[in-house]
């Protein structure tokens, strides 16, 4: 598998984006921003994070099926791609801002990895950064009385070191995938 990254990174070009294991944006266009409370503590600004790879992974901390899936398999990529890992980042974006506060989605997101990072905010700034990268998520009361589960779109959006959305993937897609995708946008 190292040997199938190396070679990866030495893609350059047009070319590259046909290898893209995800869907392609076509011309890239700029990731709207994101300025967020974060699991940090700290102040978020996704143009902070330029001249790094970042993976937006939409979900919340008390999903049982979708996100833990993704998020493990975000981690294993992130294994997969050896030492450049350190240019890559992932956020975790709350679908859920009314439970997901910074410290459970800190908590939630070290038992995947340390270094990601959860992003959540006031309902309406939730929805207006849902709204702005085109995902779906609505609120399913169960069990007669508050609590709830969410259903929402379920994509990694790929995000450029010069801050372009460069790839969009589907729901169940597996590690080796997303680090071929990875290892090829860490090259540019």
């Amino acid at each position: 598998m190292k040997i199938l990254v190396l070679a990866l990174l030495l893609c350059t070009g047009a070319a590259c984006a046909q290898q893209l294991k995800s869907g392609v944006f076509e011309p890239p266009r700029a990731a709207p921003e994101i300025a967020l409370p974060a699991s940090t503590g700290k102040p978020f600004k996704l143009t902070d994070l330029r001249g790094k790879v970042v993976v937006l992974e939409f979900g919340f901390s008390h999903c049982e099926t979708v996100c833990p899936v993704s998020l493990a398999a975000l981690a294993e990529a992130r294994k997969l791609v050896g030492p450049a890992a350190r240019d890559v980042q992932v956020l975790f974006i709350s679908v859920d801002p009314e439970r997901d506060t910074p410290e459970r989605l800190r908590t939630y997101l070290a038992q995947f990895d340390p270094g990601f990072i959860g992003i959540t905010g006031t309902p309406a700034q939730i929805a207006q950064l849902l709204k702005d990268y085109g995902i779906a998520a609505r609120k399913h009361p169960i069990g007669g009385g508050s609590d709830y589960l969410m259903s929402h779109s379920s994509y990694l959006y790929f995000i450029d070191r010069q801050g372009r959305q460069r790839a969009m993937m589907p729901f169940g897609r597996p590690a080796s995938e997303i680090a071929h995708d990875l290892a090829i946008l860490l090259k540019r």
